[in-house]
């Protein structure tokens, strides 16, 4: 065994001092006691020629500016810009992201009772609040607030995305909901409805009136947090 090695050299973790394996330390410690890098380097199991799997975690840490949310906006291709990540090795980390995303959600999609606008936030803000692509989403609901279902109903670029009320209004009648509530992402991280979020909102509230049919809320969200209408009086 090799002792004294720093965890930088290029040096198969395997033959590191134990005390150094992430791995062994996980067990012996648990998780909570590694590091971002370490806990990366788990994922990547092996480095690759003059790198370890701790060098290229780091290196993938300062792609991201250090943040943890910023790494699970990059996708494989953006991953593969690490000298010594390929396919592999960045599919493992997108995957492990999106597990982490789904399970920031799992309590609310479990409570299946959205009651406001902050409920609505917390479903919606892990699955989309670090998006770098803008997307609409409408949940359906019955009387007694209850999810009916989730649907996106369109994507589109970092600037902006559209949303026709026929589709919205189509899943509706389709899914019998009498309740709705719209959000879509930012991801700019400005939190501020545009003039054309306000337009789309009103518009969507009264082809519902017709249907006898109410918008809840229009929930918009980013890292940042979330901006309800609702609450805001935005629309009434």
């Amino acid at each position: 065994m090799i002792n004294n090695v720093s965890p930088t050299t290029h040096v198969a973790m395997k033959n590191w001092a134990e005390d150094d394996r992430p791995r062994e330390k996980l067990i012996r410690k648990g998780a909570n006691a590694l590091s971002d890098a370490e806990l990366l380097a788990i994922l990547l199991n092996n480095g690759h020629k003059q790198k370890s799997a701790l060098n290229l975690a780091q290196e993938i840490l300062q792609l991201s500016g250090n943040n943890l949310g910023e790494i699970s906006k990059l996708n494989v291709r953006q991953l593969k810009r690490v000298k010594g990540i390929g396919n592999a090795k960045a599919v493992i980390i997108v995957a492990a992201m999106e597990l982490a995303r789904r399970k920031q959600a799992g309590y609310m999609r479990r409570r299946k009772v959205i009651s406001n606008g902050s409920d609505a936030a917390l479903y919606f803000k892990p699955l989309l609040g670090d998006n770098n692509y803008e997307s609409f989403h409408v949940m359906y609901l019955n009387n007694a607030n209850r999810v009916l279902e989730h649907r996106c109903i369109s994507t589109g670029g970092i600037t902006g995305t559209l949303a026709d009320p026929r589709v919205i209004f189509r899943e509706a009648l389709e899914l019998g909901a009498t309740r709705l509530i719209l959000c879509h992402n930012h991801p700019s991280g400005n939190l501020k409805p545009s003039n054309a979020d306000i337009d789309l909102t009103r518009k969507v509230k009264a082809a519902g009136k017709l249907l006898d049919i109410t918008v809840v809320d229009h929930i918009i969200v980013s890292e940042a947090g979330y901006y309800s209408m609702a609450e805001e009086g935005t629309i009434i």
